[in-house]
């Protein structure tokens, strides 16, 4: 008997507090920088974003959105036996972000009166930026595909807002806050049935310094620069060839084509990228998720962001094929093709 994931449950959170591109500029202008409105939507594509308020963590977002994918997938916390939470902006250097989830989502079902409370399985997050979220699903694919987990809750949240240089026009104006979660569920292979079709994961090194956050903690004081860093004319060239490059894989790996994608959905970090990644592919835009404009860049989060919101829009239906893919600083860049 031949095991493989699907998908069952989709959800997403953003924090309440919305930030327009004016909000910006007039607080970069205050600080002797300039920018407009036009100027950020012409280079990126983003119109606003969220931001959390003080004292709200990746957890939290992360909390919001798993009860949601949970209660669409009509399953309660004490059926997951495992949760990985992809995130470069976690709760804490220890415990992980994933653990301090499942013991929210174990509070949240006793005080609903499930007895049950929440599942002891393996808890642990996963660290490659923007493509984590790849990265996570992947390994939660594996896992159940071995046979060591058979219900995965794999959730990316980010806090990116608590890292920005609001000195920086460049970059701060890009990211934003929020979470996405996905249910993944063992079932016994049917052929060609709903699942996880196939991954593609890369890394390299050599390209740390494009994108990265070079700070960190020592001595109980921050050594180094604790805010983002990013040369985004590197980001952008390096981008697009990649992400082309690991779309063809993993399409080759399912033994599919491009005609075969009803959906691509990007990781959402500028829609100059994701529209070149799109005619490369030789996919219309009109087949594109989109939610750059309302959501900015929010790393792992983006990808299971876009999902639910073009699951939950009626978009994206069951059976069709989906294409999630993704770069991050690392340098990391990965693929996930999957069948609704």
């Amino acid at each position: 008997m031949t095991l493989f994931a699907r998908i069952t449950g989709t959800g997403s959170f953003l924090p309440p507090r919305k930030i327009s591109n004016q909000d910006l500029v007039t607080q970069l202008t205050a600080r002797g920088l300039d920018s407009s409105d036009e100027w950020i939507v012409e280079r990126t594509g983003i119109k606003h974003r969220h931001f959390v308020d003080d004292g709200v963590h990746a957890s939290d977002l992360a909390f919001e959105a798993a009860r949601r994918c949970l209660t669409a997938a009509s399953r309660k916390a004490a059926d997951v036996d495992l949760i990985i939470v992809a995130t470069s902006t976690p709760d804490m250097v220890f415990p992980s972000t994933a653990s301090i989830l499942q013991h929210k989502l174990t509070l949240a079902a006793l005080a609903d009166g499930d007895t049950q409370g929440g599942a002891g399985g393996a808890a642990f997050d996963v660290q490659a930026v923007c493509s984590g979220f790849v990265y996570a699903i992947s390994v939660a694919n594996a896992m159940i595909q071995t046979g060591a987990a058979r219900c995965a809750l794999v959730v990316g949240a980010e806090v990116f807002s608590r890292i920005l240089d609001f000195n920086d026009r460049t970059t701060c104006v890009l990211f934003g806050d929020g979470a996405g979660a996905v249910l993944l569920e063992a079932a016994t292979h049917d052929g060609d049935g709903p699942g996880i079709l196939a991954t593609d994961l890369h890394a390299d090194g050599k390209y740390r310094d494009i994108l990265c956050t070079p700070g960190t903690v020592s001595g109980g004081a921050v050594i180094g620069n604790p805010l983002l860093q990013m040369d985004g004319q590197a980001v952008f060239k390096l981008a697009v060839g990649l992400l082309e490059n690991t779309a063809r894989k993993v399409l080759e790996k399912a033994n599919k084509t491009d005609a075969d994608v009803d959906w691509l959905v990007p990781h959402q970090a500028n829609i100059r990228i994701m529209t070149s990644t799109a005619k490369k592919l030789k996919l219309p835009l009109e087949r594109v998720v989109v939610t750059v404009d309302q959501h900015g860049n929010t790393s792992a989060a983006s990808i299971p962001l876009a999902l639910d919101h073009a699951v939950k829009a009626g978009q994206i239906k069951a059976g069709q094929i989906v294409l999630m893919e993704g770069v991050g600083g690392g340098f990391t860049w990965g693929s996930a093709l999957v069948r609704m």
